[in-house]
């Protein structure tokens, strides 16, 4: 059956707050020193009220009375606003070391391993302490092999102190430091060892440093073993030629094991082929299978097809788990190398197999059957008593409020807390509501996308503005509408005010250096940084630059998609070391994770954009390679799981 089309928009209303403004305006006289409680009364009933006072507190902190601080605490507990300024407050009064407000503040569950440290200091300093003060602190010692926070250092003193800090326990956390590869961690462990202990822990603590001949004659124990493989494992990351070329001698020297010995060959492969060198297929070979991980396993694969290996690369895969090899991404690279084999009748059946599948690679086995795209749709039809319910949420309205009012952080408290009150249909409804409000990334955010019914909320996953600028653009520079809005879904999630910690800006997520310099070469006036959050001055910008990314790769999208996620230079360092690759391979041998999923992501994205824009769909196998003038497919929802072919027709491409 033929798949529904887009819903033309939210039918929700969004919310109105006459006096949101106003609030605004509050918080930020308050962030800045200015607020006058009595010069804002008519807002001491607001919903956002909590968050204005919060704001005055935080900025005062320092000073602010022990008792002015616990009334607020009082009167909003158990609000995101009244908690949120719990952790700082208890920050404060630790930092003064206050102990008893500190205790007057403290509420079990607070999940901060700083705050926790504190809290059991302030146990101590008041003469509070629990019967379980010396399990909670033990917990807090083995919770990790990463260096812990200052905070914990009384408490592990006076642990040590009470004689509930064993040499045991100690060797637990040391053994933990290793795996880590923290030799600073290990070394303070190692200052609390006994004396006739200390000499042989450093010694392990400088192996996970730099690896020395000293090993060689170290006592042959199960821990000398795993310090032993967790230093050569290290050295294999940062130098895999040193690594391989020192491990027999300590492997016979210390005894390893099979699993000390493919601890540290593991590391020497990976580092190896993740830049594709010489010696990465002998490297894999080495490892031995029951050290072998997903990740390894998918490193193999792309090795053998950097070298267009296609029977090893099939091998490979055959070696993965059952879960693993009938991911739609792996059953689709099955069913190419079984067809580069000869083997049509087991491709054919995968790509079936595959097709069913509404993501990159279950399009591209739907191009190579010559079928339509697979894509239900579904919106859960809940009813209006649930939708009165969430709406009506007194967090939810304060989450999209403050999402207005660009508090980001508070937002994301007050979502947080109204999602414990929901159900998964109630969940959905809150990001429909979310969008209706103008906050698009719930949708990346605030659903559940193992869910299979979940991923299937393509109106919600996939929002859509600037529709009209985004075709106008697009045509401007000949780009595909859907691929821009994809590009801007995956970017910034629509969101006109995203900012990257690389200080990528707006919708397209543009640097300033880049939207300064496409402004010249179009001889349009530059407005500065901040002009890249205005949509229509990023979107003009965004898809000039990905004109231009075309223009300088061979108009080839798919180059285009990894070098704006990338940059130039690893761009040219891929398409230099496999030129002629088939898109689908090239894409999958890319070296970075970030920018091969992000590529796959893009282009299945365009496909569900077209969905939305046009109710079909020009060939993933021709915006690969910037061809606009195919055919376009029509999508398809299958019944049943059974062949697709069954209930379908051919689809025409469109008049004209």
């Amino acid at each position: 059956m033929a798949a529904p089309a887009a819903r033309p928009g939210n039918t929700m209303a969004p919310l109105s707050d006459p006096r949101l403004p106003r609030v605004g305006q509050a918080i930020e006289a308050a962030e800045a020193g200015r607020f006058d409680a009595t010069a804002y009364g008519d807002l001491a009933n607001h919903p956002l009220y909590g968050w204005v006072e919060f704001a005055s507190l935080r900025r005062n902190l320092d000073a602010l009375p022990s008792a002015q601080a616990q009334a607020f605490l009082k009167r909003r507990a158990g609000e995101p606003a009244g908690e949120t300024f719990r952790s700082a407050w208890l920050a404060q009064v630790a930092k003064r070391e206050d102990w008893p407000s500190f205790l007057d503040a403290w509420r079990e569950g607070i999940d901060s391993t700083a705050l926790q440290c504190h809290a059991l200091n302030a146990e101590l300093a008041t003469g509070k302490v629990g019967n379980d003060w010396g399990a909670r602190a033990q917990a807090l010692w083995l919770s990790s092999g990463e260096s812990l926070p200052n905070a914990c250092d009384p408490v592990f003193n006076a642990l040590a102190a009470r004689g509930g800090l064993t040499p045991e326990l100690r060797w637990q956390r040391f053994d933990k430091a290793a795996e880590a590869w923290q030799p600073g961690v290990m070394r303070s462990i190692a200052r609390g060892l006994p004396a006739d202990q200390q000499a042989l822990a450093n010694d392990y603590a400088a192996f996970i440093d730099n690896p020395h001949p000293r090993a060689l004659n170290w006592p042959k124990t199960d821990r000398s073993r795993h310090v032993a493989s967790h230093g050569l494992a290290k050295l294999g990351k940062a130098d895999p030629d040193r690594a391989e070329q020192l491990l027999p001698q300590y492997a016979q020297a210390l005894q390893f094991t099979e699993a000390d010995r493919g601890r540290a060959l593991y590391q020497i492969a990976l580092w190896t082929v993740a830049s594709y060198l010489p010696d990465s297929a002998r490297r894999l070979n080495a490892v031995p299978e029951a050290s072998y991980d997903p990740r390894l396993h998918e490193w193999r694969v792309r090795e053998a097809l950097s070298r267009s290996d296609w029977s090893a690369a099939l091998a490979a895969i055959g070696k993965m788990g059952d879960e693993q090899r009938n991911q739609s991404r792996w059953a689709y690279f099955q069913a190419r190398l079984s067809e580069k084999t000869g083997d049509t009748a087991t491709a054919q059946r995968l790509f079936r197999q595959v097709a069913l599948e509404s993501d990159f690679h279950g399009f591209m086995a739907a191009d190579r059957l010559e079928r339509p795209y697979t894509l239900c749709p579904w919106q859960p039809d809940a009813g209006t008593a649930a939708m009165n319910k969430v709406i009506a949420d007194p967090a939810l309205q304060r989450a999209v409020s403050l999402a207005r009012l660009e508090k980001a952080g508070w937002a994301a408290a007050e979502w947080r807390d109204a999602l414990t009150r929901f159900n998964e249909t109630e969940r959905v409804l809150a990001v429909d509501y979310a969008q209706a409000n103008g906050w698009h990334d719930r949708a990346v955010f605030g659903l559940d996308l193992s869910s299979p019914d979940q991923r299937r909320l393509y109106d919600l996953r996939f929002p859509l503005r600037h529709d009209a600028t985004i075709r106008r653009e697009a045509a401007k520079n000949r780009l595909d509408p859907a691929w821009v809005a994809a590009q801007t879904r995956a970017e910034s999630t629509f969101n006109p005010r995203a900012r990257s910690s690389a200080n990528a800006m707006g919708l397209m997520q543009i640097l300033p250096a880049t939207g300064a310099a496409v402004a010249r070469r179009l001889g349009l006036p530059w407005g500065g940084a901040s002009s890249l959050y205005d949509p229509d001055t990023n979107i003009i910008l965004g898809t000039a630059y990905l004109r231009q990314m075309i223009d300088d790769n061979g108009g080839m999208p798919y180059f285009a998609i990894a070098g704006y996620n990338a940059g130039p230079t690893p761009l040219l360092r891929w398409r230099t070391q496999r030129p002629g690759m088939d898109p689908d391979f090239w894409i999958e041998t890319i070296s970075y994770k970030e920018t091969r999923e992000y590529v796959a992501r893009v282009l299945a994205f365009s496909v569900i954009y077209d969905w939305k824009l046009d109710n079909s769909a020009r060939t993933l196998a021709d915006r690969l390679r910037g061809r606009v003038d195919g055919p376009r497919k029509n999508f398809i929802c299958p019944a049943t799981s059974a062949d697709p072919a069954a209930t379908i027709e051919a689809t025409p491409p469109p008049a004209g």
